[in-house]
């Protein structure tokens, strides 16, 4: 059966895991992992390698930096389960490339038809930014401000959403 299922948290609080975990949960072998982030140094090319390794061979990694929904929509017949990770990453990456709202806003409603219209179970992982202080800058309010709307959209077109703490999952919806 088909799900949105949202995994949301603080840094390191065990959102990556759950979501393999999940996804070990639904039949099927065709498993698609999108990699949203753009290694830039040394420890997070060693810590994107690490993450391959632990998701094994039964796992089709694609990276997509900005073309999240179109690699959703180009896998989501053939895929039995979707993880998408992280959200976080994907916004960063589209607020650094433009600063224009409409287009943000343009790739936000293509990411959530990607995932309404899918015919797999996606899993999306996104942090949570907005529980602590107000950032000092304009670029950081900015980029706090999309992730909070972007966590609302995915959590309301979500069947499940799930809040990390500890490495303890919490069925919020």
């Amino acid at each position: 059966m088909k799900e949105i299922i949202f995994i949301l948290g603080g840094c390191r609080s065990g959102k990556s895991r759950h979501a393999l975990e999940l996804s070990n949960s639904i039949c099927g072998e065709n498993r698609i992992f999108i990699a949203t982030c753009v290694p830039l140094d040394e420890e997070m090319k060693q810590r994107v390698e690490r993450h391959q390794k632990e998701r094994g061979q039964s796992w089709t990694t694609i990276e997509a930096p900005i073309g999240l929904p179109e690699v959703i929509i180009e896998n989501r017949l053939k895929a039995d389960v979707i993880v998408v990770d992280c959200l976080t990453f994907w916004i960063s990456n589209i607020i650094l490339e433009t600063d224009d709202q409409e287009t943000i806003s343009r790739h936000i409603r293509h990411l959530i038809q990607s995932i309404e219209t899918s015919q797999c179970t996606v899993i999306l992982v996104a942090n949570e930014v907005g529980t602590g202080i107000v950032p000092d800058n304009a670029l950081a309010r900015r980029f706090r401000d999309v992730a909070g709307h972007v966590n609302q959209n995915v959590a309301a077109c979500s069947d499940k959403v799930i809040w990390m703490a500890a490495g303890i999952p919490v069925k919020i919806k």
